[in-house]
């Protein structure tokens, strides 16, 4: 019998932890608009610290282009602070073309629209909380 007790106990608490992490999961939808066009695909990627930003990211997505407009959504998120920067990989060929100087050939943008002064976004300017759903509209 106390076998049986512990075994529903821990069954329980599995089921209460459980219930308590899918409580702060979120989802992040991102629509990118203003595209050049629909040729090539959209590259969306999710960061979750500054260290990495713009480089490493924590979530990454591709989508097609229509009307040139996409929208990717990121499920499952925990609460916290993210940043998220687009590209628009207009000749498919899976990376953001930049001329001699370093400067990008093809549209880019980031949350909150922040741009880049001598360089590129930064952290500050594109992070946002993640406290609930959460929706972003970027404009290339």
């Amino acid at each position: 019998m106390n076998i049986l007790v512990k075994i529903i106990v821990i069954l329980l608490l599995n089921v209460l932890s459980y219930q308590l992490q899918a409580q702060d999961n979120y989802s992040v939808t991102v629509t990118v608009t203003n595209a050049n066009n629909d040729k090539g695909k959209m590259f969306v990627a999710l960061y979750n610290s500054e260290n990495g930003f713009l480089e490493t990211s924590y979530k990454g997505a591709m989508s097609k282009i229509e009307d040139k407009t996409c929208t990717v959504t990121f499920e499952g998120m925990p609460k916290g602070t993210y940043a998220v920067s687009v590209f628009h990989d207009e000749n498919d060929n899976g990376k953001l073309d930049t001329n001699f100087l370093g400067i990008p050939k093809e549209d880019y943008g980031c949350s909150n629209n922040a741009t880049g002064f001598m360089g590129p976004p930064k952290w500050a300017d594109a992070k946002f909380e993640l406290k609930n759903d959460k929706t972003l509209s970027i404009k290339l």
